[in-house]
């Protein structure tokens, strides 16, 4: 497949079409242009989560996990990616594992009466 529509612009650029293609709700596409972003700017969460989210409502449910676990363990009380790595588990049918991402993702958000 020909990359170079989804890697082409300054990263500001493709950060808009990713969101563009993700708004639209063609995640594959925003997936696409989002991988070679968070090549380039790994250090950024933003487009990792966006990326995770792509891979999650594109069903490519083991990228979603790897990139949310990456966005995880650099910054432990990031509430959303938590949120999302327990759905992300639940839809593989991994349910311990996704309650108790769910339930740190309940404290980190102040929601203790699910706890």
């Amino acid at each position: 497949m020909d990359m170079t529509y989804y890697d082409h612009g300054t990263p500001a650029e493709r950060w808009e079409r990713a969101r563009m293609f993700f708004d639209a709700k063609d995640y594959a596409a925003a997936a696409r242009v989002l991988d070679g972003l968070v090549a380039q700017v790994p250090e950024q969460t933003s487009p990792r989560l966006l990326l995770a989210r792509s891979y999650y409502h594109s069903a490519q449910l083991r990228r979603a996990e790897a990139e949310l676990r990456v966005v995880v363990e650099r910054d432990p009380v990031e509430h959303y990616a938590r949120l999302m790595l327990g759905r992300t588990l639940e839809r593989q049918g991994r349910q311990e594992e996704a309650d108790a991402q769910l339930r740190i993702a309940s404290a980190l958000a102040g929601d203790f009466a699910e706890l």
